[in-house]
């Protein structure tokens, strides 16, 4: 399982084998650690025992923070992660080969098909009730597969041949999604275009926290799947930039994140900021849903698995590509 710590002021410590969670000196949560799968401390105040650190490490389980915006800003994990040496240097040869393209390229086309996927999951229950909406959303959706079509004339042998190219592509199709995103939630909320750090609109900085979860799953997966973080192809080298994380997550933002916001704003959802961030109740709920929407199920190689399941999958799948054991299929999201 998934720990979410949000809670200001929140002890996390160990009694046996288990991990414990305190608030105000009581015990409100005891996990065994075997169950674990990640810890992610989302608040302020809170404090963790070096002995809950220690034994998490010893059963694999990753611990991440995140600021009240969302953003994840220190990991603990442990140096025995790190699979085989041979993935990490297939990983760095492969930037500068074929297989940088091909990664890069699934890695858009699959984004683009999940925007498409998640207009098409929307509209569809406007079919009768708003029928204009439905009919200008599902032609939006035909011009962003018409656009994504491009992805394949573009050919080179190396990503640094076809990066402009493919985000020439990804941006004109984002454009359009957020537009028809905008449309769906006409009347729900005001939503004056996509805004990545610093968002002070309630839409945006849903999505922005959001991301701050899903973004520590997919690092945490990365990492499992003993691939270097920071060594991506779609997404460019900066220092303290991880971008094969990046990379990743682009093939899980509209079936895990995108889903939810969307759905809460479409409900009816009120959201109020305080001096310009999510108040923690929003905070609470919207990590809670996230999670739950990371444990539920979809089809995935011709079987029903759970969404961090597959993430794990794909991340491990990235290893076996650039290795030449296998090929690589990205994950694309039913509706």
């Amino acid at each position: 399982m998934n720990l979410l710590i949000n809670n200001y002021g929140s002890f996390i410590g160990k009694k046996s084998e288990r991990l414990v969670v305190k608030e105000n000196g009581k015990v409100i949560q005891e996990v065994p650690f075997h169950d674990l799968a990640q810890l992610t401390i989302a608040t302020g105040g809170a404090s963790i025992s070096s002995d809950a650190i220690k034994m998490c490490m010893e059963y694999g389980v990753q611990i991440n923070f995140l600021s009240i915006t969302g953003q994840p800003y220190a990991k603990v994990s442990s140096p025995q992660l790190t699979a085989t040496v041979q993935t990490r240097r297939e990983q760095l040869m492969a930037y500068l080969d074929q297989r940088g393209v091909v990664l890069a390229r699934a890695f858009v086309a699959a984004k683009i098909k999940n925007q498409v996927n998640t207009l098409k999951y929307f509209s569809k229950h406007r079919k009768e009730a708003k029928q204009e909406t439905y009919e200008r959303v599902m032609t939006a959706a035909k011009k962003m597969e018409d656009t994504a079509r491009e992805l394949d004339n573009y050919q080179g042998e190396k990503i640094d041949d076809l990066r402009g190219q493919f985000l020439s592509v990804e941006g004109r199709v984002s454009a359009i999604y957020w537009e028809q995103v905008a449309l769906i939630l006409e009347g729900k909320v005001e939503f004056p275009g996509r805004e990545h750090r610093g968002a002070e609109d309630p839409f945006n900085s849903m999505l922005n926290y959001g991301y701050g979860i899903l973004y520590s799953q997919v690092w945490s997966a990365v990492i499992l799947a003993g691939l270097e973080p920071f060594a991506g192809f779609m997404h460019v080298d900066r220092p303290g930039k991880p971008s094969l994380v990046l990379d990743l997550i682009e093939e899980f933002r509209q079936p895990v994140v995108d889903r939810v916001v969307i759905s809460m704003f479409s409900k009816g959802k009120k959201v109020v900021l305080e001096e310009g961030k999510l108040s923690a109740d929003t905070r609470k709920e919207l990590a809670v849903k996230i999670i739950e929407r990371l444990e539920a199920t979809e089809t995935y190689n011709g079987k029903k698995h759970k969404l961090q399941n597959i993430i794990q999958s794909q991340a491990r799948s990235i290893a076996t590509f650039v290795r030449g054991e296998g090929k690589y299929r990205p994950f694309v999201g039913g509706w």
